[in-house]
C-alpha cells in the first residue's frame, strides 16, 4: 500500500489556499494549542474534504458527491462541494448532533439519516450511489487526497514551530493522524507523533497492538461523548500511516475529556468540541507517560461541540 508523500502535501496546500484558515498557535498550559475550530467550518475536516474535491474536479468533474460522516466531514463535504458547484448527498447517524446537522444542512447538502446500531453507514452508501450514475464517494479518512490535505495541519506547525519535539493528535478514522504525521515525520523525523482516542473507542491502539485493523461495535464506541472519533475502525490506508509514523496512541477517560473541554473554555478561551479536545486531555492528565514534557503542540481538532453540553460541562 503506498503512503502518501511530502510531495502530495504541499500540492494539497495549493488547492487549500484562500479556501482554510493557517490556524496559529496558541500558549495553553505548557503547550501550544493548533485550534482548527478557526477553521471556515469549525473543523480541520475541510482541508481533507476540499483538496479531494477539487482533485476530482480537476480530474474528471462528478456528477455529484456523496459521504457517510457524524457530523465535521459531512460539513467540510457539504461545504467543498457548494464551493465547486456540485450537489452532495451525506449519509448521518440519527445521534449525531444536531449543530451539526443543521450546518450541513445550511450548506444544500442533502442528508440521508441511518440507524448506527442497527446499519452498515458502507451499506447505506453504496445503496444510494447504485441509485445515482457518475456519483464519487469521498471517504472521510481512507483515501491519499483526504490523508494530504490534512496533512497540511503538519506543514503549518512546523512553519511556525521549527523547535518542535512532540505533537499530539486525535484519532478517529485515522485522516488527521496520518497526514499530520506524515508531514513532521518527513521534515523532522525526531519529532515524537502521539494519537489519542478515548478508552471507550480505542481501537486504533488495539489495532496497533495485535498488528492489523481491529474493528468496534458501534454500539461501543457510541458510549463516548467524542462523537467525532466514534468510527468503528481505523482505514486500511491510516493503519499502514500509522505503523508507519506514530510513536505512541494513548487513551483518555470520558471524565478527562469533560474536563479538557471546560478547562479550554474557562482558561484558554476557545471552545472546543470534546473530539478535539482529547489532545488536551491527554497534556492535563497524563502528561507524565508522554515522551517529551516540552516544546509541544496539542491538535485540537473542531469546535463544533452542541451549546447545551457546552453548558453542562463548563458549569
Amino acid at each position: 500500500m503506498t503512503l502518501v508523500t511530502l510531495e502530495q502535501i504541499y500540492e494539497a496546500r495549493e488547492r487549500l489556499r484562500g479556501i482554510t484558515t493557517h490556524t496559529r498557535l496558541f500558549p495553553v498550559d505548557g503547550a501550544f494549542v493548533k485550534p482548527e475550530s478557526f477553521q471556515p467550518i469549525g473543523s480541520f475536516k475541510l482541508r481533507g474534504a476540499y483538496n479531494k474535491i477539487a482533485s476530482l474536479v480537476e480530474a474528471e468533474r462528478p456528477a455529484g458527491i456523496i459521504t457517510h460522516s457524524s457530523g465535521n466531514h459531512a460539513q467540510g463535504v457539504a461545504y467543498s462541494a457548494k464551493q465547486l458547484g456540485l450537489p452532495a448527498v451525506i449519509i448521518m447517524p440519527n445521534n449525531a448532533p444536531p449543530i451539526k446537522v443543521e450546518a450541513t444542512r445550511s450548506y444544500g447538502a442533502e442528508i440521508v439519516f441511518l440507524d448506527p446500531a442497527t446499519e452498515r453507514r458502507e451499506i447505506v452508501t453504496q445503496r444510494i450511489m447504485d441509485q445515482r450514475p457518475g456519483w464519487v464517494l469521498v471517504h472521510p479518512f481512507n483515501d491519499p487526497q483526504i490523508i494530504a490535505g490534512q496533512g497540511t495541519i503538519g506543514l503549518e506547525i512546523f512553519e511556525d514551530f521549527p523547535d518542535v519535539e512532540q505533537v499530539i493528535v486525535p484519532i478517529g478514522g485515522g485522516g488527521i493522524i496520518s497526514g499530520v504525521a506524515t508531514a513532521i515525520k518527513s521534515l523532522k523525523p525526531t519529532v515524537k507523533v502521539i494519537g489519542v482516542e478515548p478508552e471507550l473507542a480505542a481501537d486504533a491502539q488495539q489495532s496497533v497492538r495485535e498488528g492489523h485493523v481491529v474493528e468496534w461495535a458501534a454500539t461501543d464506541t457510541n458510549r463516548t461523548i467524542a462523537d467525532g472519533v466514534r468510527t468503528v475502525s481505523i482505514g486500511p490506508l491510516n493503519y499502514e500511516h500509522i505503523s508507519a509514523y506514530v510513536d505512541k496512541i494513548v487513551t483518555v477517560s470520558e471524565a478527562e475529556i469533560r474536563a479538557a473541554v471546560r478547562r479550554l473554555a474557562l482558561q484558554g478561551k476557545l471552545v472546543i468540541e470534546p473530539s478535539g479536545a482529547i489532545p488536551f486531555a491527554v497534556w492535563q492528565a497524563h502528561r507524565d507517560e508522554l515522551p517529551v514534557q516540552q516544546n509541544t503542540v496539542l491538535v485540537l481538532s473542531g469546535g463544533n461541540i452542541d451549546p447545551k453540553l457546552l453548558a453542562e460541562i463548563v458549569s
